[in-house]
């Protein structure tokens, strides 16, 4: 159906393919990999032709229907549900057709335009993009909204489900996952499964990616080699390819003995209980797969302090929110090697429960007793906010410890990937991964002996998120995680708790069965349950309980406005200095420029979410 032969491409002087053949056939799910900057986008400009080759060197049937998930969302006055129906233009047209032929009598046509409008199943249309609408996480009343009214993350979503309105014979999906929560990407997994067309798919997400591919096109070295399997399976074929690899072999085998090592320790207290057995299975894939990352520039370890309590942290009848109550009742205790991971639908508290356990906030009511030795590792992507810009990332270290040597301060940094001159940049010139690996490193510089991290995977890549996993693995530490990235979750935690309702309540069961939980899947009566009773579902819920999350929502969004705006002033007074845009300062000045950009467009974002929320927690007043 698609096909590349001898595919050459070089931009920006830089060769990303170098006769490059491969073959995509009809219904095949594909799933492309490869390091940042070997151009798995630029292979799908080629497709969409927005990049000029050889046109002998790609070919796919005339008429064949591409939809693509763009990134770019407009910010208008158009209604999300109408954006949502245009991704089916032919229906549009038809529709418009329709409504022309009846203003201007010209009923002689109407039979014809009735019958294709029929056959392109216009009469459900509206129901589906409900569905599709229901599914990534909007609620009814979203419907009816203005695009301008929705913050960008909620904007991409508006943007995938046009994509999947649309109808295909091939789908080129680039990180689909981003911006969506843990229940809407099993339910765009579940969506995936049933569709009936190629797919070409990029993805972080190493457990969206098995449940989605059946191929994967792995890049690397200018070249493009398929495998046939999904993502698990391709890394045990190269870690066995690996493994051959002579030169790599003492390197390979500390890696496998650190691993077997971990396995056996878990293994010896590992219960019964099926979130336990689930780790270990996840620990023995570890094993296996190992040699696949063996070329990996990331290799870091959380070292924990000496001293630790017993138990580190506890929450006694805790009621936890900020002016209002979000969650109540709340009896937890955290001890030492306690690994928790937290589930639940965005909005539940998830992020309002680990602030309350670090102290971040205060609770509203109740007990919160720590040990006398608790040192906490925190991220989120606050603290990734509050990076200095403009110092380095060796300065960052040593401003944590001055004793500390220049060779020290760079072999630590190098595990992170912050290698010769890229440790004494500013910070203001990193990319978003970048500055989420120096957040991890200055967190691993602490020894804390409890981790609480909340969505650490965003902006990493596939290999940094594997160094993240080891690292996690050998961390003899509490941890409290919040990911929507499913093989983090089931190689790093054997506790889950479900955030919901108010309530923080053990979750009897594992990740598979929490698919089952949110999909209904096991639930016969479920799958018979109809759209307008999902959305009824999804919007029953108590007034005042509404209102407290959004006042707390407005609350978060106070405060990182607030910050943004303080990166943003101290980049604009970079920006005001004359020497910047002298011939030697180019580079910096096109940063800077980008970052302003970046600032800004968050900025507005937080803005329009902020006033959006403000509009309905004034109707729920009323």
């Amino acid at each position: 159906m698609l096909s590349f032969n001898n595919l050459e491409l070089v931009l920006g002087g830089k060769t990303l393919f170098d006769d490059v053949s491969l073959t995509i056939h009809h219904k095949h799910k594909v799933g492309l990999i490869g390091a940042n900057g070997t151009g798995k986008t630029s292979l799908f400009k080629i497709i969409r032709k927005e990049i000029d080759v050889d046109q002998s060197t790609i070919s796919y049937p005339e008429g064949l229907r591409i939809s693509y998930l763009a990134q770019e969302v407009p910010s208008n006055d158009e209604i999300a549900l109408e954006y949502v129906l245009s991704g089916d233009a032919k229906l549009i047209e038809i529709k418009n057709q329709i409504d022309d032929a009846e203003k201007n009598e010209k009923f002689d046509l109407l039979g014809d335009l009735y019958e294709t409008y029929t056959a392109l199943d216009g009469y459900s249309a509206k129901s589906k993009a409900e569905q599709l609408m229901v599914g990534l996480g909007f609620a009814s009343e979203d419907f009816g909204k203005s695009l301008k009214d929705f913050s960008g993350g909620w904007r991409v979503r508006l943007n995938l489900a046009k994509t999947l309105m649309q109808p295909s014979d091939l789908m080129l999906l680039d990180e689909p996952t981003n911006h969506l929560d843990l229940d809407a990407i099993l339910w765009l997994a579940s969506w995936i499964n049933n569709y009936k067309g190629a797919l070409l798919l990029i993805s972080h997400d190493r457990e969206f990616l098995d449940d989605c591919v059946g191929s994967v096109a792995h890049l690397y070295r200018q070249s493009i080699e398929l495998y046939r399997g999904n993502y698990s399976q391709f890394e045990l074929i190269r870690a066995e390819r690996m493994s051959e690899i002579q030169s790599n072999y003492i390197k390979q085998q500390k890696e496998i003995e650190h691993m077997q090592s971990f396995v056996r320790r878990f293994k010896a207290k590992a219960t019964k209980a099926k979130q336990a057995q689930s780790r270990v299975k996840a620990l023995e894939k570890m094993e296996l797969i190992a040699p696949a990352h063996i070329d990996s520039p990331f290799k870091f370890t959380i070292p924990e302090t000496d001293k630790i309590s017993n138990p580190l942290v506890r929450l006694n009848e805790a009621s936890l929110g900020y002016d209002e109550v979000i969650l109540k009742d709340i009896d937890i205790t955290i001890c030492p090697g306690d690994r928790i991971g937290l589930l639940g639908p965005n909005g539940a508290g998830k992020s309002t429960f680990i602030k309350s356990l670090v102290g971040s906030i205060p609770i509203l009511s109740g007990e919160r007793e720590r040990g006398v030795n608790f040192t906490v590792g925190y991220f989120s992507q606050h603290q990734v906010d509050d990076l200095d810009l403009s110092i380095s990332a060796f300065q960052h270290i040593q401003k944590i410890d001055g004793n500390i040597s220049e060779k020290e301060i760079r072999t630590y940094l190098g595990g992170f990937n912050f290698k010769g001159d890229k440790v004494k940049d500013p910070i203001k010139l990193f990319s978003g991964g970048e500055k989420a690996r120096l957040a991890f490193a200055i967190i691993a510089f602490k020894k804390p002996n409890i981790l609480l991290m909340d969505e650490p995977t965003n902006h990493l890549d596939m290999e940094m998120r594997h160094a993240l996993t080891m690292a996690l693995q050998s961390f003899k530490g509490a941890i409290l995680l919040i990911s929507h990235d499913r093989h983090l979750l089931s190689s790093s935690v054997d506790t889950f708790y479900l955030v919901d309702k108010g309530r923080v309540e053990i979750f009897d069961g594992n990740l598979d069965d929490y698919k089952d939980y949110i999909l209904n899947i096991n639930n016969p009566k479920a799958k018979k349950v109809d759209k307008e009773a999902k959305v009824e579902k999804l919007v029953e819920k108590d007034n005042s309980q509404n209102i407290r999350l959004l006042k707390s929502e407005i609350s978060k969004l106070d405060k990182r406005n607030e910050r943004l705006n303080r990166k943003l002033k101290e980049v604009n007074e970079e920006l005001a200095d004359p020497e910047l845009y002298n011939i030697d300062g180019r580079d910096d000045l096109q940063n800077l420029l980008k970052n302003q950009i970046e600032l800004t467009d968050q900025i507005e974002d937080i803005e329009k979410t902020w006033l959006a929320k403000a509009e309905e927690l004034e109707i729920l007043g009323k």
